[in-house]
């Protein structure tokens, strides 16, 4: 009888759990989490769309449409922080023969000699 209970205990706790994780689910599907936008596009548009959609088995346009917004997002920052590196490191445009690496680098490890002694 103490088996059963306490199992019974359990399968509630784990039914209720589950209700909650539903509700939270349902709470950002139905949109209580997030606002709601609008879009026009044109029928032809939206046929890609709903191809893509099928290949890669998305279930809804609005999943499909916020993960292409976050990739772009992303694809952006990457962007600006490659252009704020170039601008902190510059690119040297000036272009540079093997004979003049070897120069430099000669010249370099004497300097470095010379520090050392």
């Amino acid at each position: 009888m103490f088996r059963f209970c306490s199992f019974f205990i359990v399968a509630s706790f784990l039914r209720g759990r589950l209700l909650i994780e539903t509700i939270k689910y349902y709470l950002v599907i139905l949109g209580y989490t997030m606002e709601t936008i609008s879009l026009k596009m044109e029928q032809e548009f939206l046929n890609d769309i709903e191809k893509v959609m099928r290949r890669n088995r998305y279930t809804t346009k609005t999943e499909f449409i916020r993960e292409a917004i976050k990739d772009k997002i992303k694809d952006l920052e990457k962007e600006e922080a490659l252009l704020r590196m170039n601008k902190m490191y510059g690119a040297s445009k000036r272009r540079t023969i093997d004979a003049e690496l070897h120069k430099a680098g000669k010249k370099a490890f004497l300097e470095l000699e010379k520090g050392v002694n």
